[in-house]
């Protein structure tokens, strides 16, 4: 058989699963159970507990991750270490979320009765309609029946895309209900590439005595030297109130020099002030803004740095090799 077309199938069989989902949404009990889960969650003081056996506990692990990193705080309790302890450590303050394909888990039944005994509100995920699980829910999130991509229909597959589907669903639909920003997130995620990309230019931009800055009526030799000792390529020119007017690079003092090179060196570095070269109007940066979002200013505007403006004035500036350099993308 071909490789090719065998992985094709098992794509298409997960997307039909997909598909059957995105039906089922648009019925009266999986949208009330949807809402009623998203109100529970909502409105709990305690956290997420999430638990799971087998592969639908690997997708309830991703799901607690998914679910504290976007601001509802989450945890997976293993179901056998529950039986053993942890439920001491499920609280009436919380809400259990359990992940059971056939709702008739037996590891599940402790959980199941412990939150029952003490009031904890339980949403479900399975594909059980008729299941234990199911009717012993407050939010009984039951899925349709599909076709696993297993040819055998036995190797957990599409039924666990479709859970985690689901419950990613639920916790970004949390995330819009309680504005979590782009701000709450890197609060979340501070370290690595998406760290990084989060951060605002404030954070990481060269500033005080590593800004290069010259007056309007410094002459070119200052410029050239102020470029040479901060090495960033770029120095800012600004008024009398130390507001920026204007940018010149590296690039446009060598364009300078060409076009000068048959003139006197003297009039050149000393007669023509920064004011004649400097491009007036220039990108600047505000500080709040991310790092991700200012690499994509520098991109396609297709400029190596930019200055960072507050109130008009200069308080940094970041180049594109020092965002690339800090693993933004």
């Amino acid at each position: 058989m071909d490789q090719r077309t065998s992985i094709a199938d098992v794509i298409d069989t997960n997307l039909h699963g997909l598909e059957a989902v995105k039906s089922a949404l648009s019925t009266p009990e999986l949208s009330a159970a949807l809402d009623r889960a998203l109100g529970l969650i909502s409105e709990m003081q305690g956290r997420l507990i999430v638990a799971g056996v087998g592969k639908s506990g690997l997708i309830g692990r991703k799901l607690a991750a998914t679910f504290s990193s976007t601001g509802t705080p989450a945890y997976f309790v293993h179901p056998a270490e529950a039986s053993h302890g942890d439920l001491g450590m499920i609280h009436t303050n919380d809400v259990v979320l359990l992940l059971s394909w056939s709702g008739e888990t037996k590891e599940l039944s402790d959980i199941l009765s412990y939150a029952r005994r003490f009031g904890v509100p339980v949403i479900s995920i399975t594909g059980g309609a008729n299941s234990t699980l199911a009717k012993s829910s407050d939010a009984p999130l039951v899925l349709p029946k599909a076709k696993e991509a297993c040819p055998h229909n036995l190797a957990p597959t599409t039924s666990t895309l479709m859970q985690l589907a689901v419950g990613d669903a639920l916790a970004i639909t949390l995330l819009k209900m309680k504005g979590f920003t782009e701000e709450s997130f890197r609060d979340f995620h501070p370290g690595g590439k998406l760290g990084a990309a989060l951060t605002p230019v404030s954070d990481i931009m060269f500033k005080g005595d590593n800004i290069p800055l010259v007056h309007t009526d410094a002459p070119v030799i200052e410029v050239v030297g102020e470029i040479s000792r901060k090495t960033l390529g770029i120095v800012g020119v600004t008024d009398d109130a130390g507001a920026l007017q204007g940018v010149i690079t590296d690039g446009d003092i060598r364009r300078y020099l060409e076009a000068n090179s048959d003139g006197s060196m003297k009039d050149a570095m000393w007669e023509t002030h920064a004011r004649s070269l400097m491009t007036p109007g220039s990108i600047f940066l505000e500080p709040e803004r991310l790092s991700a979002r200012a690499l994509h200013v520098l991109q396609s505007n297709k400029i190596s740095a930019a200055f960072v403006i507050e109130n008009d004035k200069p308080v940094g500036v970041v180049t594109l090799m020092q965002l690339l350099t800090l693993g933004v993308a």
